[in-house]
């Protein structure tokens, strides 16, 4: 780092005095060194430093922005704490981790916790016994450090676009007081949204290189759970669509379809049919970005893309989890692939991404309105787009991208010695059809390509070191890149 700084320092130096000899010398040797030294400038600065300036200059706001955003379902209390501190406060000893799709007692819950703390992975999950869940949420919120905050993706999504002044945010969901008395004043509740009790939902962090027993994470995430009959049964999902008719909103955000994972198969089918007529009584010229969250049932996911859901939506928002469960529900391709090694291969997500718009999106001959999809990963982000639907995606790729560096390490801006590049310098666009080979330039951190009638927009994040929250960053990250998006009329 030393050496980087000296070398910032003599090329300036060297600046310094071209200006003093600049009559002595012919105009041509002047602009060439001049050129040479603030080459050697812009090199000598870091990567992500380039980076940051790059996106700096590439985000923009779109031509026509939103100005009324109407955000559902899914709304609760996150309780923030270290996971490994609430297990031992628990009196849970360290053992081998083994998946649960649902938690039944705490050796489940302790057994889930090890299995997706080892892969580094993010996990939601549904806590089935009642009494068991409130003993252990009391014993959570009561602990030394842990932090309430506003939770659920529809509400920490409205939380996020609140932020800009010029935005009016509708919120419904299972709004308790304590939740409501977090929300941004710019955030309207609509009454028939207002209960006496809070949905409380537990977060259990670990940092990179933490430890219990033998499982060591190799990056910082979270896992959640819950007994949340509210949102696992979308209560607010028809109040909402009944709100906007008053409300009147230029984009809409959907989440909490996940939530009914909890539900018996019978009960979340039907829930889910009359999830599909409630969401097709929005009015078409109104978007609707649906936001995806971590799921265990393959018949459900299937159910989600096939029984109409995608294709009332407009645009999609998920994870590396969410996308390679979604193509193994579908049968789509790298079906296969069992789990992600390190940082998903960019040819074999964006070959998954291709996928799903080709076959669920937007084409003549298909009654889908799916033209977008926002995929995020810890190193990098891609946003796909149907050509001729969206505008102002390099900007909101990189929106997206920023959100990610600033919310993980709980800064105003990205602040480079905090951060780090995770992201591949080299890649492939496809592992099925003849890719084209692609080197990142950190001046131009935006890379687009095209397939088949698809534009690609992909940008590497800059990795926080040390980050202070990872939850609501997938959320934060979607609300960013919409905020930044334009929709064409059609």
């Amino acid at each position: 780092m030393w050496q980087r700084s000296v070398c910032v320092g003599l090329l300036a130096l060297a600046l310094g005095y071209l200006c003093l000899l600049g009559p002595e010398l012919p105009d041509s040797a002047l602009r060439h060194l001049s050129a040479s030294l603030l080459g050697g400038l812009r090199r000598a600065r870091s990567l992500e430093g380039r980076m940051v300036a790059a996106w700096q200059a590439a985000i923009v706001r779109p031509a026509r922005g939103w100005a009324r955003v109407a955000v559902g379902v899914n709304a609760c209390v996150d309780v923030v704490l270290s996971g490994v501190k609430l297990l031992e406060a628990l009196g849970l000893e360290p053992g081998d981790g083994k998946n649960h799709a649902v938690l039944n007692s705490r050796q489940d819950l302790k057994e889930a916790f090890a299995h997706f703390m080892e892969k580094g992975a993010a996990a939601e999950r549904f806590f089935s016994d009642a009494e068991s869940f409130h003993h252990i949420a009391r014993t959570a919120s009561e602990y030394p450090g842990a932090q309430l905050y506003v939770g659920g993706n529809a509400a920490l999504i409205g939380q996020k676009l609140a932020t800009n002044p010029d935005l009016k945010i509708l919120l419904c969901g299972p709004v308790g007081p304590k939740l409501h008395e977090l929300l941004d004043d710019n955030v309207v509740v609509p009454p028939e949204s207002m209960q006496e009790r809070d949905e409380f939902h537990l977060i259990l962090e670990y940092q990179a290189g933490e430890e219990w027993g033998q499982v060591r994470a190799p990056n910082a995430n979270r896992f959640i759970f819950s007994h949340d009959l509210s949102n696992g049964a979308l209560n607010m999902l028809e109040v909402f669509v009944s709100s906007l008719d008053e409300f009147q909103p230029d984009l809409v955000v959907l989440s909490g379809l996940h939530m009914m994972e909890g539900k018996s198969k019978e009960v979340r089918q039907r829930r889910l049919l009359e999830a599909v007529a409630s969401i097709s009584d929005i009015p078409t010229d109104i978007p609707i970005h649906l936001e995806l969250a971590s799921m265990t049932d393959q018949d459900f996911m299937s159910n989600i893309i096939h029984q109409q859901v995608f294709p009332l939506v407009n645009s999609i928002g998920l994870n590396e989890q969410e996308l390679l469960f979604l193509t193994q529900s579908a049968s789509g391709p790298h079906a296969s692939l069992t789990s992600w090694s390190g940082v998903p291969d960019v040819g074999v997500v964006s070959d998954i991404l291709f996928w799903i718009l080709k076959e669920h999106g937007k084409t003549t001959e298909r009654a889908s309105d799916l033209t977008r999809i926002h995929f995020h990963t810890l190193a990098y982000h891609i946003l796909v787009t149907v050509d001729g639907y969206w505008g102002n995606q390099l900007a909101a790729v990189a929106a997206g991208a920023r959100a990610a560096g600033t919310q993980a390490c709980a800064t105003e801006t990205i602040e480079t010695s905090k951060v780090f590049l995770k992201a591949p310098l080299e890649f492939v666009t496809s592992q099925i059809e003849a890719p084209s080979k692609i080197s990142l330039n950190p001046d131009e951190p935006v890379v687009h390509w095209h397939r088949e009638g698809i534009s690609f927009h992909f940008t590497p994040v800059l990795v926080c070191k040390n980050p202070v929250r990872t939850v609501g960053l997938g959320d934060a990250i979607s609300a960013e890149g919409l905020l930044y998006s334009e929709v064409y009329p059609q």
